[in-house]
């Protein structure tokens, strides 16, 4: 299988990708093509890409910075700003080369630019090809808070192609390897199993395709999270305010996604046991695998004080309760869940133990 249809859109991975790129492009009266990039993707990925394109195109370069931090609205004023001076129209192209903060903006950027523009995204980290490849969401960040401002719009098309993954280090394939262990978690406690016995990071190729497929089916039952679709929030909750305090604290060094969510996925897991009967064993067994991988934090109790705080901004939040997904078993999940919170002090408590 080299494609994956999703909603209104296809995946397309590997050598399928790019005839598939190239058999769009020739089909479509584009009247400019621009592609987003960072300074990283701009050296180390768009040679590649543009060394595939089959055909004559008037392409337009434009680079933001790469990095959380990033992933404002002053960025994509930035982009607009570009896209306005160099004369982009209704029917002009944005490609997103990048990492999922890349892929949220400019799918954001090309969602409201003259009311919307068409656009692809390219993921090139293990994290977003397996996390933001599939379900439209696009977006940015309110200050330190995780992506308060977006939409739900679809892509063309997304293209994988595994061998950007080469231009990663260790730690960027570890924090995308989180992603691809709460697929497990939460639907199937197989596909959990398999991943533990992954010796090498640098063997997860062959896991991708089946991380996607298993998203985008979740996806396809719920496009714009109203139920089941939740469950791809589990380890989110408490994961991004980890990573939000994190962001915004200049005595903290900042936390990857995968990393805060691995945090989130054992804290989380704690309160599962607490409160939706998963069983001691699994429990112990999804710390133990996520410590395996991702090393220990120490929060104080005034970070964990400052990072409750911020829970009360979380998407999921409805009439003022803030919103759990947990663990019934892996691969078994309970949506909807509101926790004490003497439990959150219990949770880290664990976590640290």
């Amino acid at each position: 299988m080299q494609s994956i249809v999703s909603d209104s859109y296809s995946v397309h991975f590997e050598s399928n990708a790019f005839e598939a790129l190239n058999s769009h492009l020739s089909s479509h009266n584009y009247s400019t093509i621009f592609i987003l990039v960072d300074e990283n993707t701009h050296e180390l990925c768009l040679p590649q890409f543009m060394s595939e394109i089959a055909g004559d195109y008037n392409f337009e370069i434009i680079e933001i910075e790469s990095g959380e931090v990033n992933k404002t609205i002053e960025t994509c004023v930035g982009v607009w700003e570009a896209l306005s001076e160099l004369g982009a129209d209704r029917k002009s192209l944005l490609i997103n080369l990048g990492g999922g903060v890349l892929t949220d903006l400019g799918g954001f950027v090309a969602s409201t630019f003259k009311r919307g523009i068409k656009f692809i995204n390219v993921p090139t980290t293990l994290l977003s090809m397996v996390d933001a490849s599939v379900g439209g969401k696009t977006g940015v960040d309110l200050g330190p808070l995780k992506n308060q401002i977006g939409v739900i719009n679809q892509p063309e098309m997304v293209l994988i192609v595994s061998d950007f993954l080469e231009s990663l280090n260790e730690r960027q394939i570890t924090s995308g390897f989180a992603e691809m262990l709460k697929h497990g978690l939460i639907r199937n406690a197989d596909y959990w199993e398999s991943l533990k016995q992954v010796s090498s990071l640098y063997e997860l190729r062959d896991h991708i395709l089946p991380s996607v497929a298993l998203k985008n089916d979740i996806v396809l039952q719920d496009p714009t999270e109203q139920n089941i679709r939740k469950v791809l929030n589990y380890g989110h909750t408490l994961g991004h305010a980890i990573e939000s305090y994190f962001l915004e604290n200049e005595n903290k060094e900042t936390l990857l996604h995968g990393e805060a969510i691995a945090i989130g996925m054992i804290t989380e897991g704690y309160l599962s046991h607490k409160l939706t009967g998963l069983p001691l064993s699994q429990l112990e067994d999804i710390k133990s695998t996520f410590l395996k991988y991702y090393e220990k934090v120490s929060f104080t109790a005034k970070d964990i004080d400052a990072i409750l705080e911020l829970l009360k901004y979380d998407k999921k939040n409805s009439h003022g309760n803030i919103n759990f997904v947990l663990l019934k078993g892996i691969g078994e999940t309970q949506i909807d869940v509101t926790i004490s919170p003497e439990l959150f002090q219990e949770a880290f408590a664990y976590y640290m133990e």
